[in-house]
C-alpha cells in the first residue's frame, strides 16, 4: 500500500524527507505544515504534488504516518496529538530538552498501540550492518573501544543556517545533532554505555550552545569510549567514528565511508555513492515499511533514542 504522509516541520530535515519521500514508491508525502509561511512556500515550491493544510492537527488527522522535523521543544505536543489519534510516528530526535519531561513522554507514548520510530540516519544504512556481521563473526577479534571525533569550523554549518535554533544552548548544538547519531550507533555495537567522566566548554555568551567537548563513555565490560569534538579554525567538517579491534578496526566518517584497517591505513569498504544521502534515506523508508507492517527493521526504538538523549544532556551539562 501506499502510505499517506503529513510533515510536520518544513526546515531542513522536514524538505529532505519530503523530497526521498516523493522518490519513494510506498510514501505520498501529501500533508504539509509549518508555522513559518515562508517554510511553507518553499516546501510547495519544492513539492506541488503535496497540499499545506491550515494547521498541524488538520495534516495530522488525514495521514496514515506523521513525520516530525520540528524543534524538540514542541515535538511532544505534535506526536501526542499523532498517537492519540492512532497514527504511525516518525520523529527526529531528541524527545525534549528536558530529560524528566521526556522520560514521561516516552512512558505516554508506550500507551499507544502504533509504530513508532525515531530517524537516526545509521541505523539501516549498510556500515552498521556489515560492521555488525564482521565484529559477531570475529573478523574484528576483540572489541577494544570507540573512538569519536567531530570537527567543524562552524556551528552551525553554512547549510544548517536555515535552522537558527541550532546554535542556542536550549535546543540545539552538535552533541544533540551530530554525536548523538554515533552514541546510538556505539550502542548497537558496544551495548548501553555511560558516562564515566566529561568536560564541556561553552562560550561567553551564555545563551550559545557548547563549542567544545572531551567525554569518557564505557560499556558494561569497561570498553572505553573516547569523545573529542571542537568548534574553529578554517578547516573541513570532520565527522568519523573507529571500532577498534584486536584483529581490524572499522571507520566510518560523514556517516557513510566505511572503511577497514588491519594496522595500515584505512582502506574503504566500498565504492562511495554518487548520492549518499538518497542511499541513506532510502534505507530507512525501506525499513519505515518494514516497522508499519510491524515486520523485524533496524529502525531506532524509542528506548534506544531516550537512553542516548540521557548520554546527550549529561555530557553537555559537565562544565
Amino acid at each position: 500500500m501506499t502510505y499517506n504522509v503529513a510533515i510536520i516541520g518544513l526546515g531542513i530535515m522536514g524538505t529532505r524527507m519530503l523530497k526521498h519521500m516523493r522518490l519513494h514508491q510506498e510514501f505520498n508525502p501529501k500533508y504539509l505544515w509549518d508555522p513559518s509561511s515562508f517554510a511553507c512556500e518553499k516546501a510547495i515550491k519544492q513539492d506541488n504534488e503535496s497540499k499545506i493544510m491550515k494547521n498541524a492537527d488538520d495534516a495530522i488527522e488525514k495521514a496514515d504516518l506523521v513525520y516530525l522535523a520540528c524543534p524538540p521543544t514542541v515535538r511532544e505536543m505534535y506526536a501526542m496529538k499523532t498517537v492519540e489519534m492512532g497514527k504511525a510516528l516518525f520523529l527526529e530526535k531528541p524527545f525534549g530538552i528536558n530529560v524528566n519531561d521526556s522520560k514521561k513522554f516516552v512512558e505516554k507514548l508506550k500507551n499507544h498501540d502504533v509504530p513508532i520510530a525515531v530517524n537516526f540516519t545509521l541505523a539501516a544504512g549498510i556500515a552498521l550492518a556489515d560492521l555488525l556481521e564482521s565484529k559477531n563473526n570475529g573478523e574484528m577479534g576483540e572489541m577494544l573501544g570507540v573512538d569519536i571525533i567531530v570537527t567543524y569550523s562552524s556551528w552551525p554549518r553554512q547549510w544548517q543556517k536555515e535552522a537558527d535554533w541550532l546554535r542556542f544552548k536550549k535546543e540545539g548544538g552538535m552533541t544533540r545533532e551530530v554525536i548523538s547519531h554515533f552514541i546510538f550507533f556505539t550502542e548497537r555495537v558496544l551495548g548501553p554505555l555511560k558516562v564515566i567522566w566529561a568536560k564541556t566548554t561553552y562560550p561567553k555568551d551564555p545563551f550559545l550552545c557548547e563549542n567544545a567537548i572531551l567525554a569518557k563513555l564505557e560499556n558494561k565490560d569497561g570498553l572505553p569510549v573516547n569523545i573529542f569534538a571542537s568548534v574553529g579554525g578554517m578547516q573541513p567538517d570532520r565527522q568519523e567514528f573507529t571500532v577498534k579491534g584486536s584483529k581490524a578496526s572499522r571507520k566510518v566518517a560523514e556517516f557513510y565511508k566505511d572503511s577497514i584497517s588491519l594496522g595500515d591505513p584505512f582502506i574503504p569498504l566500498r565504492k562511495e555513492p554518487k548520492d549518499p544521502r538518497a542511499v541513506s534515506l532510502k534505507a530507512q523508508l525501506d525499513n519505515l515499511v518494514l516497522k508499519l507492517n510491524n515486520k523485524h527493521n533496524s529502525l531506532a526504538t524509542i528506548d534506544e533514542a531516550f537512553r542516548v538523549q540521557k548520554i546527550v544532556e549529561e555530557i553537555l551539562s559537565k562544565t
